[in-house]
């Protein structure tokens, strides 16, 4: 037997694979099929990094697992390649981002292709090849023809550095998530597409689908689905109201004061009668220099401008109350106007405590002078007029009836989620295909003029101006209206990031389809994806958006299913050795290069899956990693055991089913930990029994084979077992067999254990009392039998005396 050589034997099966596209998923719609997704990554310059495999390597297991029981399987694989890092490091490095992306993504394919992955290579798609961002191009238009995709002037967060626009979720403590730098509002006109149109499907749809809970609870808390009720509040002495909308219309008796955000036109229109409008300017001028994040953070100190010159009036009991200007209200979010009861709002309270305005308790239970009493989704009405000693359900009902009766405020359902801001001043990304004409305004590019492919360019550096580098293109940006055919221009900013990771899953279904994105039969017998795994980080918006563009394609008619994900689950990050994330700066990143380098893909495999809970955090360990080259080791090494048969080993006969039935489970629940060792337990018995039949060693590496192809394929044709592991059939259990036959049967003397014996699980009364008196010999021997008991498959008590 000569030596374990993985360098030698993973490069020789990845060969193998590669030239009988042995994990191409077939055209063949007859069979049952089976659709595997991961998230496909971002090619960054650093290459993989050993969070990568973890995901990869689970669902790669799952796609093994099926091809074996029958199913025609897609596990597809392709690059997220637009982007700002690629374009900073393309700026910084004088290289062009196309080149940029081209290299990174050699590098990464390499790197997967070195860890054995079965993903179908036929189907790779990158979101910057204009035959891909074509169909991007596309849904935006039919998006546009719809009217969900629409151009409004809005404040958006603008990075110092990047020179451009950026969503909130990539505004982190103030800065830009991407480099670091100072975040500031800027008013541009951006385009925005209308997923709040979605807001309620996108909740009640999660009824219909598997995802782990925890991301359906992400979900729903950015959607921000609640009930309540729209409120007009007069202003004193003046016709327009301050609309507000609450989900406690029952607390309105406890309104004793009302802010309004610092962006709010009442300010502009009425800065002639406020007494204090220089210091209101300059409120909002502080306030204009922090990101919607800093300004909502509960945790920070309140700040506020009084309003002097104008007033509000209480709608329910008709007392004048003041308007305060603070940064935590948002003109985004709701109407830009809050009604504060600081009576039972922790935020309110203090901000009242600090401003010293009055503090009215309406839900009777607590000590508000001391705090706020916040737990009131229950509890009886006080001091509140008419609803008065009414419950806190009762009082919501009757006080949304009678606003609405009195026409000043009617019932409402509202949502946190915003439009998604869909414009980025920057080069590296879709061109959005739309000019704009004086004529006919805003005009769609021709579909059969699709793709709008970015013009090359010398100089792709952001703009000062807060304009796209393409702007500067005259040529390209001067164009004629397809309309009237006039003097028109193209839109210069380009689409986010987010649009190509929207849809990719659609095309890995058809990727060379040139008269649609996929065709109907293909997306009929594909979608939709049966399990797709991925980050924690993306659970949000990522899959909101992916779930948004699906829908709408579902209404058009263009794909067959109201979700595009059946199954949603997600996994832990692998941490640094001294348990901090994996950086640079902190010196503990480990390349999975070296680690294929020096114990081999399928070592780092098993110690990927072997590391801990899938859906858990765990630091990484160089000694793990030894230790499942060990074991891998040990599984070569069975070879000088195995002996002809056909049958399994009868003393491993009941092991080996369980550990068909615990290996097949586990895999199917994310528990490949406990998969992995119970292979390990089972090895450990192989080698008890110091010889094992060729049945017994070839479903053993059948069970293992999707967690360490390679050398599982070795060993394979090492053994002469017919065609290839990956075209056999996964191993079938027997639940009869998996129930062990002998128990071992505690034997108690006179009530403490002095000994065991195996039984077999059928033993009668009479056996199993001669096997214990047998076991106990030397605690009877010489005593009087007073009582024997033998409970089955449990215990024997003799009493002597």
């Amino acid at each position: 037997m000569k030596s374990y050589n993985p360098k030698e034997i993973e490069k020789k099966w990845q060969k193998i694979w590669e030239d009988n596209k042995a994990f191409a998923a077939t055209e063949d719609y007859s069979k049952p099929k089976y659709y595997a997704l991961v998230e496909f990554p971002y090619p960054s310059g650093q290459g993989l990094h050993v969070g990568h495999p973890r995901p990869y390597t689970a669902l790669d297991i799952v796609a093994r697992k099926r091809r074996m029981q029958g199913y025609n399987v897609l596990y597809p694989m392709g690059w997220d390649a637009f982007g700002l890092p690629t374009e900073n490091y393309a700026i910084k490095n004088k290289i062009h981002p196309r080149e940029v992306t081209k290299n990174n993504v050699a590098r990464f394919k390499a790197q997967l292709q070195a860890l054995g992955y079965s993903f179908d290579w036929d189907r790779e798609v990158n979101t910057t090849d204009p035959e891909y961002y074509k169909w991007t191009q596309w849904i935006f238009l039919k998006l546009f023809k719809k009217g969900l995709a629409y151009k409004s002037e809005m404040p958006i967060n603008w990075c110092t550095s990047c020179k451009c626009g950026l969503a909130n979720e990539e505004v982190v403590n103030g800065v830009c998530e991407r480099c670091g730098s100072e975040v500031v509002r800027k008013v541009k006109s951006q385009w925005m597409l209308k997923i709040t149109k979605y807001a309620d499907r996108l909740i009640d749809d999660l009824a219909d689908v598997d995802y782990i809970e925890r991301v359906k609870v992400s979900q729903k808390n950015w959607i921000g689905r609640s009930h309540g009720a729209e409120v007009d509040f007069s202003i004193k002495d003046k016709e327009e109201k301050l609309r507000i909308y609450t989900t406690r219309p029952d607390t309105l008796f406890g309104v004793t004061y009302m802010v309004v955000s610092p962006e709010h036109p009442y300010l502009d229109k009425y800065k002639d009668e406020i007494a204090n409008w220089d210091e209101i300017v300059a409120y909002r001028e502080a306030a204009a220099r922090k990101s919607d994040f800093e300004r909502t953070e509960l945790a920070k100190d309140k700040t506020g401008v009084e309003i002097q010159g104008l007033t509000a009036i209480n709608p329910v009991n008709d007392q004048e109350i003041p308007i305060w200007v603070s940064d935590y209200v948002l003109m985004s979010y709701g109407t830009g106007a809050i009604m504060a009861v600081p009576a039972h709002d922790d935020r309110d309270w203090e901000f009242a405590k600090k401003f010293d305005i009055p503090i009215v308790e309406v839900i009777e239970g607590g000590n508000v002078e001391e705090a706020a009493f916040t737990d009131v989704q229950t509890g009886t009405l006080v001091n509140s007029g008419f609803i008065t000693g009414l419950s806190v359900e009762e009082a919501k009902k009757k006080i949304t009836e009678w606003l609405q009766e009195k026409k000043i405020g009617e019932a409402k359902t509202n949502f946190k989620l915003r439009d998604w801001v869909f414009s980025r001043q920057r080069y590296w990304g879709e061109p959005i295909p739309i000019v704009k004409c004086e004529k006919c305004g805003y005009v769609p590019v021709p579909e059969e003029e699709l793709p709008l492919q970015l013009p090359e360019v010398d100089n792709y550096e952001p703009t000062d101006n807060g304009e796209s580098p393409l702007a500067k293109i005259e040529d390209w940006v001067n164009t004629t209206c397809p309309c009237c055919g006039g003097k028109a221009v193209r839109e210069t900013d380009t689409m986010p990031q987010w649009a190509g990771s929207s849809w990719y899953f659609l095309r890995y279904i058809d990727p060379t389809n040139k008269e649609a994105l996929a065709s109907k039969e293909a997306l009929e017998y594909w979608l939709p994806v049966d399990w797709y795994n991925g980050g924690m980080e993306h659970t949000t918006l990522h899959l909101l958006y992916s779930r948004f563009w699906h829908k709408f394609l579902f209404d058009e008619g263009v794909v067959p299913t109201k979700e595009p994900y059946q199954k949603r689950t997600s996994h832990g990050m692998i941490l640094g050795e001294n348990g901090e994330k994996m950086s640079k700066s902190r010196g503990n990143v480990v390349n999975p290069d070296d680690i294929v380098n020096d114990y081999g893909a399928d070592t780092l495999r098993t110690y990927e899956m072997f590391i801990g809970t899938f859906d858990a955090a765990a630091a990484w360990s160089e000694d793990g990693v030894k230790g499942c080259r060990r074991f891998l080791e040990r599984v070569w090494k069975l070879q000088e055991l195995v002996v002809d048969g056909d049958e399994y080993t009868k003393d491993l006969e009941t092991k080996i089913h369980q550990t068909i039935k615990k290996v097949s489970n586990d895999f199917e629940t994310l528990k490949y930990n406990t998969a992995i060792a119970a292979m390990m337990a089972l090895i450990n018995d192989f080698y008890k029994a110091e010889k094992i039949t060729k049945a017994d060693f070839k479903t053993l590496i059948t069970l293992l084979n999707p967690v360490a192809p390679h050398i599982t394929e070795e060993l394979w044709e090492i053994f002469g077992f017919e065609g290839r592991i990956y075209e056999t059939s996964w191993p079938e259990y027997d639940e009869a067999k998996t129930v062990e036959k002998v128990q071992e049967i505690a034997v108690q003397i006179n009530g403490k254990v002095r000994a065991t014996v195996g039984l077999a699980i059928d033993a009668d009364k009479d056996t199993a009392l001669a096997a214990g008196k047998e076991a106990a010999a030397r605690w009877i021997e010489g005593k009087d039998l007073v009582k024997e008991i033998y409970v089955p498959g449990r215990i024997i008590n003799i009493v002597v005396k």
